[in-house]
């Protein structure tokens, strides 16, 4: 198992940057595939980003291509969403996830992963 804690988020004006981190319990993080996700108010929970076990390959909903970019650093259990040059539709609760598969996988959906974190909220103002 693992447990996941993020932090990072606040209020950010339009423009700005933020990053998120995401921390990891256990001796097992880098056997997972992680990801981003986010939900914002009256919606459904949508991807954001996705990085492999090595951090070689990274994957981004098409949304925040170019402003966002995810990355891991597999000594520190944790792995991070930078956020540049946000929008206020980035407002929204942000989850990472946990993926034990290793190969392909249907990085885009909530089902595919088996471990997620309580959230952080994200609130960009315009």
């Amino acid at each position: 198992q693992v447990q996941l804690v993020e932090s990072g988020g606040g209020l950010v004006q339009a423009g700005g940057s933020l990053r998120l981190s995401c921390a990891a319990s256990g001796r097992t993080f880098s056997s997972y595939a992680m990801g981003w996700f986010r939900q914002a108010p009256g919606k459904e929970r949508e991807f954001v980003a996705h990085i492999s076990q090595s951090g070689r390959s990274t994957n981004y909903a098409e949304a925040v291509q170019g402003r966002f970019t995810i990355s891991r650093d597999n000594a520190k259990n944790t792995v991070y969403l930078q956020m540049n040059s946000v929008k206020p539709e980035d407002t929204a609760v942000y989850y990472c996830a946990a993926n034990p598969t290793w190969g392909s996988f249907r990085i885009g959906a909530t089902q595919s992963y088996d471990y997620w974190g309580q959230g952080t909220q994200v609130t960009v103002s315009s």
